[in-house]
Order: C-alpha cells, then sequence, then structure tokens
C-alpha cells in the first residue's frame, strides 16, 4: 500500500470513528435533557401592597330603650322607657356627635351618630358605650352596649318569643340614601319581613311581629342601598315581676372557630339548666359542633362536648354544672356557624341576664369605651400558642398597666367605668367588657376600632 493510501485510510477511520462519537454524544444530550429541567418562560405578576387612605371614623349608637305595649288600646305603640348615658372617647379627643331621628319616640331621645374626622392621611380610633338602669313595672334591670359600625349583613344570634318576653329589634340608618332591609328569620317556621329605612331614621319592629313560632330564633340582616346597625333589645316578665333587660349587637356572618368571653356562672338554689344556655345554628348544612369551656387563671378545660346540629335548625344546650366564676366558651365546627351564649343570674324580681357575642381576634391597637356601670371589668382569652402581653391605658392619661396572658389560658382585670382604653397586645387574643352586681349584668365584646385601614395587595 502506497503512503498516500495509507493516509486516506487512516483519514476516514478518524472520521468514521469521530461520526460515532458525536452521534453518541448527541443521543446521550438529548437523553440527558429529556429529564432534565427545561428553561421556563415565567412573568410574576407585577404586585404591590398598598394601605387605603382612611376615610373618617364613623359609630352608630343604638339611643333609647323601647317599652311595648305600655298603652293597653295601642298594644304595638313602642315608647321610649329611658335614655342612656353615652360615654366617648378617641386618640384625637372626643368624636363629634350628631342626632338621629326615630319617628315612632314621639316623647323618647335621639340616637347618637360618633365621627372621627381623617387628620392629613390618618383617621382617629374612636369609641362609644351607652349604658342604662331601669325600675319600671314591666321593665327592669341594667343593660349596656358599645356604639357599633352599620353592616350589609348581620346577624341577630339570641331573642325569644315566649310568654313573657317583649323583644324588639332596631335598626339604625346614618346614611344619606334609604335601605331597604330583609330580616330573615331561621327556626322551627322560616319567615321573612322587609323594611325601608328611611336616611339617618331609626325604626324598632317587635320580634314577635315577623317571628312567630320560633322560640328560639337566629334573625339574618340583609340590607341594601346602605348599611344597617342592627340591636336587638330583650326584656322578661316572670309571672308579673320583670326580670331583667339586654341590648345585643350583632354578629357579621358565620364562621367555623369562635370564642366567647366574658361568660359568668351563678350560683343557683335549684336547677341551674337555664343559668347559661348557648344557641347554635349552622346555616346551610348539617354540623358537628364541639364545644369547650375553660376558667378564667387555668389551662384546664372543665366541660366539653359535641353538638350535632341539623342544617338551618338553630339548637339551644345548656352549660350547668359550672361552679360560679368566669369562663371562656370556645366553639368550634366542620361548617360555618353562628353562636351566643345567654346567661342570668337568678330568677325573678332583682335578677338580670345578658347575651354574650364571640369576641374577634384582636391582633392591632383597638379603642373601646367602658359606660357607667357596676363592677367593669375586662377579660382577656389567650388562645394562641404564645403568652400575649396586653397593654392597657385610658385615654384621659394615667399609668399603663400591663397584664401577661399565658398561652392557652384566660385572664381578667378591673378597669374604671366611663373610661376609654387604648388595648396594645403583643399576640392575638379576644377581650370582653363585663359589668355586674346583683340585678345588673351587661357584657360586651371588644371590636377592632373603626379607623383602621389593613393594606391590600393590590394586581396592576
Amino acid at each position: 500500500m502506497s503512503g498516500t493510501r495509507a493516509f486516506r485510510v487512516a483519514a476516514t477511520g478518524a472520521r468514521v470513528v469521530t461520526g460515532v462519537v458525536v452521534a453518541a454524544a448527541c443521543v446521550l444530550g438529548v437523553a440527558t435533557a429529556v429529564h432534565a429541567p427545561w428553561p421556563v418562560v415565567r412573568h410574576d405578576p407585577a404586585q404591590v401592597d398598598v394601605t387605603p387612605l382612611p376615610g373618617d371614623s364613623v359609630l352608630v349608637c343604638n339611643g333609647d330603650l323601647r317599652a311595648l305595649g305600655r298603652d293597653s288600646s295601642a298594644p304595638l305603640d313602642i315608647r321610649s322607657a329611658g335614655s342612656p348615658s353615652l360615654t366617648t372617647g378617641g386618640t384625637s379627643g372626643d368624636p363629634a356627635s350628631e342626632g338621629l331621628a326615630a319617628p315612632e319616640l314621639e316623647d323618647g331621645g335621639e340616637a347618637q351618630v360618633l365621627t372621627g374626622a381623617v387628620e392629613g392621611r390618618s383617621a382617629p380610633l374612636i369609641a362609644g358605650a351607652e349604658s342604662l338602669t331601669i325600675s319600671a313595672d314591666d321593665l327592669a334591670g341594667y343593660a349596656a352596649l358599645p356604639c357599633g359600625v352599620p353592616r350589609l349583613e348581620s346577624w341577630l344570634v339570641g331573642g325569644s318569643i315566649e310568654t313573657g318576653t317583649e323583644d324588639i329589634v332596631i335598626l339604625t340608618n346614618a346614611a344619606e340614601v334609604p335601605s331597604t332591609v330583609t330580616l330573615s328569620v331561621y327556626g322551627t317556621t322560616r319567615s321573612t319581613r322587609t323594611v325601608v329605612v328611611a336616611p339617618r331614621t331609626q325604626v324598632a319592629l317587635p320580634l314577635a311581629s315577623f317571628a312567630t313560632g320560633d322560640d328560639e330564633p337566629v334573625v339574618k340582616v340583609n340590607a341594601t342601598g346602605a348599611p344597617i346597625r342592627a340591636v336587638l333589645q330583650s326584656s322578661l316578665v316572670r309571672v308579673l315581676d320583670p326580670a331583667g333587660i339586654d341590648l345585643q349587637d350583632t354578629v357579621p356572618g358565620p364562621q367555623q372557630r369562635f370564642v366567647i368571653t366574658g361568660v359568668q356562672a351563678f350560683a343557683s338554689a335549684g336547677d341551674d339548666a337555664e343559668m347559661a344556655v348557648l344557641r347554635l345554628l349552622s346555616p346551610g348544612a348539617d354540623a358537628r359542633v364541639n364545644v369547650r369551656v375553660q376558667a378564667e387563671g387555668s389551662s384546664e378545660t372543665v366541660d366539653e362536648f359535641t353538638v350535632p346540629l341539623d342544617a338551618d335548625l338553630p339548637a339551644q344546650v345548656s352549660l350547668s354544672g359550672l361552679e360560679p366564676g368566669q369562663y371562656t366558651v370556645e366553639v368550634e365546627a366542620d361548617t360555618p356557624l353562628l353562636a351566643a351564649v345567654r346567661q342570668q343570674d337568678g330568677f325573678g324580681l332583682d335578677s338580670d341576664f345578658a347575651w354574650v357575642t364571640p369576641a374577634p381576634e384582636v391582633d392591632a391597637d383597638v379603642v373601646f369605651a367602658v359606660p357607667s356601670g357596676p363592677g367593669p371589668r375586662l377579660q382577656i382569652a389567650n388562645t394562641s400558642d404564645e403568652d400575649a402581653t396586653v397593654t392597657l391605658e385610658s385615654l384621659d392619661g394615667g399609668r399603663p398597666q400591663e397584664i401577661v396572658v399565658p398561652a392557652g389560658e384566660t385572664a381578667g382585670v378591673d378597669v374604671e367605668s366611663r373610661t376609654t382604653y387604648r388595648m396594645r397586645t403583643t399576640a392575638p387574643v379576644h377581650a370582653a367588657v363585663t359589668l355586674t352586681a346583683p340585678g345588673a349584668l351587661a357584657v360586651f365584646p371588644v371590636q377592632a376600632s373603626a379607623g383602621v385601614e389593613r393594606s391590600i395587595t393590590v394586581y396592576p
């Protein structure tokens, strides 16, 4: 073989080997690429957290206590039974106050609307609370209620149409346009009532006028046109003796878990089945509810039980067997529900009762007013896994007070009547104000303050 031919053979062999290697490399590369992550073209949406500019802080108060049937010739007429004292305050001083008309109360006062005007780019935190004591042949007891925020949808979990009760639903429209309000009753029979509430006006409806046949009703309040502040006034007469009055605020809506703090148990000489009862409703679906009762100052559970609920049918269970003292009731279910506790300190003359609604979670600064009344106290429930340090500071000045609430426990502290407080906490808590004396009982939860604006995420 000549040198030239040998060179050609060698070159050809080299090309063949190189081709095989390249082909093998390509196959290996493709196989690897199939199993390897491919490049992804992704565009994350633009987003920004924005805190809206606040509007004026507005709270609507309830006004006069009503009396039903005092005129035998007009048993459905509603009269004023007494005007409450009002305690107000705010981080920028007392809020402005303006009255609303109540056409059916010819001899009554006006319900007040409290306004904290925006200053610069922030709104002040404001609070107000009303209270009154009454002693008459048909009404007797003590009642207190904070001024609240109107809502388009809310629920009244309480009330009764049993013999001896005179319960009234009070609807307040603080807006400049009329509101059409539909009251839907959940009970053994379903019923509805629609009423138009004129601008800047308050109307009252006897519960028995649209909840006939339901001894344990729950009422859904839907408003269109303008939000409504709804309040349930309850009163009780046993035989011929007045046995208490109460003013109850609404619950915003169904939730799967509620914390009801400020519950009190009182000594009873007889059967205590009616001393404290829990009313429940699961709208739209059957539910299985777990109820846990915990005493103030302890992490131990003093009572725990399960309640099955049929859809849209209110149920009431007794919290019997509790020693006299202060308690927190935790209610949890597998579907959203509504709950409230009714408690009383006795039977007949010189007794009183109060509905206790769930206390929302508080994790930011709040301002609340303690009205005139007996034995005011703040009860704080910490259901989280970390200790909470709660700071209370009177807006009138004075030394701040710190309360450490251990994880999973409830603590209580005395407060001053006719005083507005600012409360801060290092961990989420639930709180309620209780006012208690023989024949005088009222409880209301501490709500998030009007004027607090939370940031929202905006996607352009």
